[in-house]
């Protein structure tokens, strides 16, 4: 999943960002508000973490602002204030859930577990594509043959392509997806990720083509 974070303490930031991105996530930092509220605007995301307090907007301006424009991506509060009028705020402001500082890493990626079985777009957290199986709550996928063993990156790329099933996603996407807006990442990363998992789902009845100039299509032959 593509998840913004949203957080001015830089050490705090970087915990979180780098143990979301150890489990296979594409993470966008920003630490100003206002520059966050923008950049959801304009690239979206799977999930938002915002914290309450930052600089340019508050989290409960970024959020009001998010869904007066219609947005549904998921929100999570981060905030250092226990106080129940601060929670019903957020709530009411549209946020989907809330945590308060400190936390346990393990809690913030439960629940953000929970909040990607909401997603809009998905009304289930098991799909059948082809001859495979994508459970995406526990980030598996199987062929007719038993489990197929993708590394992190690979899963997060089917699961991009899965998104976009039907159309074709753009290299500079699907870069976006696995890891983050702005990424330096060299040229053939992603032609050699698609080559990797294009191998691995032979005989699923899935395939992933190639739209020369534009990027890849998931194709499901059964179809």
């Amino acid at each position: 999943m593509r998840i913004v974070l949203v957080e001015d303490n830089e050490g705090l930031a970087k915990g979180i960002e780098n143990s979301l991105r150890d489990q296979g996530h594409a993470v966008d930092w920003l630490s100003d508000g206002a520059e966050a509220s923008r950049f959801l605007e304009a690239e979206g995301a799977d999930i938002a973490i915002l914290d309450v307090n930052l600089p340019g907007l508050s989290g409960f301006e970024i959020v009001r602002a998010l869904r007066k424009r219609g947005g549904t991506i998921p929100v999570i509060m981060l905030t250092a204030r226990a106080e129940l009028d601060d929670r019903v705020e957020g709530l009411d402001a549209g946020a989907d859930d809330y945590l308060v500082k400190p936390f346990e890493m393990a809690e913030l990626t439960a629940r953000i577990r929970a909040l990607s079985r909401r997603r809009s777009n998905i009304q289930t957290g098991v799909q059948d594509i082809g001859r495979l199986r994508f459970d995406r709550i526990a980030r598996t996928v199987t062929g007719p043959d038993g489990a197929i063993d993708l590394p992190r990156r690979e899963l997060s790329l089917f699961e991009c392509l899965v998104d976009h099933s039907g159309r074709i996603v753009s290299k500079d996407r699907i870069s976006d997806a696995l890891y983050g807006v702005g990424s330096e990442v060299e040229a053939n990363a992603v032609e050699l990720l698609v080559s990797r998992l294009r191998r691995k789902l032979t005989g699923t009845g899935v395939t992933i083509r190639t739209a020369r100039g534009l990027g890849y299509l998931l194709d499901d032959d059964a179809k």
